[in-house]
């Protein structure tokens, strides 16, 4: 069964171009058996796509995951167990051990997304992973391939799941039509819901993944600059200090 392991959606993320449907349909189309949805802090489009068709797509599996930004280690991809929402995974800004220690708790799994790919975003290229490597240990999983990075960067991927003998995905990343079906993660099994497809990665039921990276753009580049980066990285935090008291909140009743 092959899926796309990281999918940004209209409603969800507001980068994307692309509704679920559209995204839906033209896996379909090109072969694809699912797809994982990964808004940024956001299970909006996929609860809005649910409540419009809570008979799903006839042959094709919408999975719900979301891609959850840290204020210490970057962006991991974060899939809980089926009809599970917890409401702080949708107030960016947790510490990584408390990220960790949430979705362990409550049955999830997490990942990081492209761990080497863009400095602001990528867990390998915070002081967070350099002193406490070890902090890897717990993932479940990391993005080997990612269409919007390098062929450097989707190799230091692989290799990091290597060492930490850790089972790998790959997503396209696409926020716009032209990158749907870029990348795939390939399972040796059908899978039918969320419950499935974490049991699936953690058994590393995966034969194959990857896909194709994309051209580079102006974007790209801009993304990667100093000015980028730090700007990034101050509207993280910033935001963070003004969700704490509500993730507080979320994470006492948990």
């Amino acid at each position: 069964m092959r899926l796309d392991m990281h999918c940004h959606c209209k409603s969800g993320s507001i980068d994307s171009r692309i509704t679920l449907s559209d995204y839906a349909e033209k896996l379909k189309q090109s072969g694809f058996g699912g797809m994982l949805v990964t808004d940024h802090d956001s299970y909006r489009a996929y609860s809005l796509w649910k409540k419009k068709n809570p008979d799903g797509i006839e042959g094709f599996k919408i999975f719900m995951g979301i891609e959850y930004d840290t204020v210490d280690a970057g962006h991991f991809i974060v899939i809980m167990p089926e009809g599970v929402q917890i409401k702080a995974l949708e107030l960016r800004g947790m510490r990584l051990e408390t990220l960790i220690k949430t979705v362990h708790s409550n049955n999830g799994i997490l990942g990081p997304a492209h761990p080497f790919g863009v400095r602001c975003s990528s867990a390998m290229f915070f002081r967070k992973l350099k002193r406490n490597p070890d902090l890897i240990l717990n993932f479940d999983f990391i993005e080997g391939f990612n269409t919007c990075e390098n062929p450097l960067s989707n190799k230091l991927a692989k290799n990091l799941a290597k060492e930490y003998n850790k089972p790998c995905t790959g997503g396209s990343d696409a926020h716009k039509s032209k990158y749907v079906s870029t990348a795939y993660t390939e399972f040796n099994r059908p899978l039918i819901d969320n419950d499935d497809l974490i049991e699936a990665i953690k058994n590393n039921d995966i034969s194959d993944f990857g896909g194709v990276e994309r051209e580079s753009t102006m974007s790209s580049k801009h993304m990667n600059a100093f000015y980028s980066i730090f700007g990034f990285l101050a509207y993280n935090k910033s935001l963070s200090i003004l969700y704490s008291p509500f993730r507080a909140i979320s994470l006492s009743h948990l």
